[in-house]
């Protein structure tokens, strides 16, 4: 467990750069995810403890939220349409993503990698397992502090984060909840400034 004197009330936990982890949460419970060097996009999916089918759906919820992107008070939904996280902070400007794809051995294969390259598909996966838990499928994640701008003819860009250092967003869990947390290792395009980093996380 490591710690940082920025966060005085609760330690802070590594989420190392390149990979992920999962992590049980009750209900009412609050989780901080910290962008520690503000460039580092944070993968993230919450399942239901009791049912692992039942997942955070981006689709769902933003059919319910009508944004792309949740601001503070927004809640999360699930392939069945139930709240499971809702956001209660954001220090950062509020810049994320809930439209783009885990990146998984396809992606990288399009963009030229021959061999491994670690990505938040596999991640998602050996952090369930770390649990003895297997998802069925990889579900959309929220792409915690990723900036893909939608421009006015509906293109999209993969751009670099606008969190700063030390920025993070809180959610409170709705339900008993699994939440896993990749540190997202894309290095071939500008989300991550080109330079995967550890993130941090604090539960309250």
């Amino acid at each position: 467990m490591n710690t940082t004197s920025n966060d005085p009330d609760s330690a802070r936990i590594r989420i190392p750069a390149r990979s992920g982890v999962a992590v049980k949460l009750v209900k009412g419970m609050t989780i901080k995810v910290i962008n520690t060097h503000g460039h580092q996009v944070v993968d993230t999916w919450a399942f239901n403890q009791d049912d692992i089918g039942e997942s955070m759906s981006m689709e769902h919820s933003r059919a319910s939220i009508l944004k792309l992107a949740p601001k503070v008070g927004d809640a999360l939904l699930t392939n069945r349409r139930r709240a499971i996280l809702t956001l209660v902070e954001d220090t950062t400007p509020g810049v994320h993503d809930t439209l783009i794809a885990a990146c998984d051995k396809h992606r990288y294969e399009q963009l030229g990698v021959i061999g491994h390259h670690d990505s938040c598909t596999d991640n998602l996966a050996a952090a369930l397992a770390s649990l003895g838990l297997k998802a069925q499928e990889t579900p959309c994640p929220l792409n915690l502090f990723m900036n893909v701008p939608v421009r006015g003819n509906g293109q999209l860009e993969f751009a670099p984060p606008v969190s700063q250092a030390g920025q993070y967003v809180a959610l409170r869990a709705e339900m008993d909840l699994i939440i896993v947390m990749s540190a997202c290792p894309q290095d071939l395009t500008a989300v991550n400034g080109m330079r995967p980093t550890d993130a941090h996380y604090s539960i309250s």
